[in-house]
C-alpha cells in the first residue's frame, strides 16, 4: 500500500526503547514527523538520526514530535538512542507491521534481509492526515529535510 498525501495515516503501537507501548493515537492534537530507517548503527542511518538531534529545535518551534521507526529491537535501539544522544523517540517495529501499513518495506535489503524498512519520512497533521510523504529506494539516499520543514511550518 503506497500512502499518499490526504490519506489518514494508518495507526500502530511499538515499543520505545523503555520497552513502553507508543502509539500514533498518544499524539492527536500534534503533528508527527515519522522517520523510518533502516537500520541502527549504520553510517546513513547513523548520519540522519543526528541531523534531526542536533536541528530538534526545528521540529519543536512547529509543534511537532518525532519518532524514529525501524525494525531493530527494542533493546538495540535503546543502545543506539543512548549511544548518539538522540533526543526524541525511537519506536521497534519488529513485527514489522507499521512498515507495511505504511508502504515502507524492503523485499529484500542488502540482497537477503526482508522486511527491513525503506529510509522513509511521512509528515502527520495534527487530524491525523497525511502531510508529506516520502519513501526512498535507495537508503543511502536521506530525505529531503526541507521540504519536511516547509510543510510542518505551514502547519505551525
Amino acid at each position: 500500500m503506497k500512502i499518499k498525501i490526504g490519506d489518514t495515516a494508518p495507526l500502530f503501537t511499538l515499543h520505545d526503547t523503555e520497552k513502553k507501548e507508543i502509539s500514533l493515537n498518544n499524539y492527536k492534537g500534534k503533528n508527527v514527523l515519522l522517520l523510518f530507517f533502516p537500520m541502527a548503527f549504520t553510517g546513513v542511518c547513523t548520519k540522519e538520526l543526528c541531523g534531526v538531534r542536533d536541528n530538534l529545535f526545528v521540529y519543536n518551534n512547529t509543534n511537532a514530535v518525532v519518532l524514529g521507526i525501524s525494525v531493530d529491537s527494542p533493546f538495540t535501539l535503546a543502545k543506539f538512542k543512548e549511544e548518539q544522544n538522540f533526543n526524541f523517540t525511537l519506536l521497534s517495529d519488529f513485527n514489522k507491521e507499521a512498515s507495511e501499513a505504511y508502504g515502507t518495506s524492503y523485499e529484500a535489503f542488502i540482497g537477503w534481509m526482508k522486511g527491513v524498512s525503506k529510509r522513509s519520512a511521512f509528515v502527520v497533521d495534527k487530524n491525523g492526515i497525511i502531510q508529506y510523504a516520502e519513501v526512498l529506494e535507495n537508503a543511502g539516499e536521506l530525505p529531503n529535510f526541507q521540504a519536511i520543514e516547509a510543510t510542518l511550518a505551514k502547519l505551525k
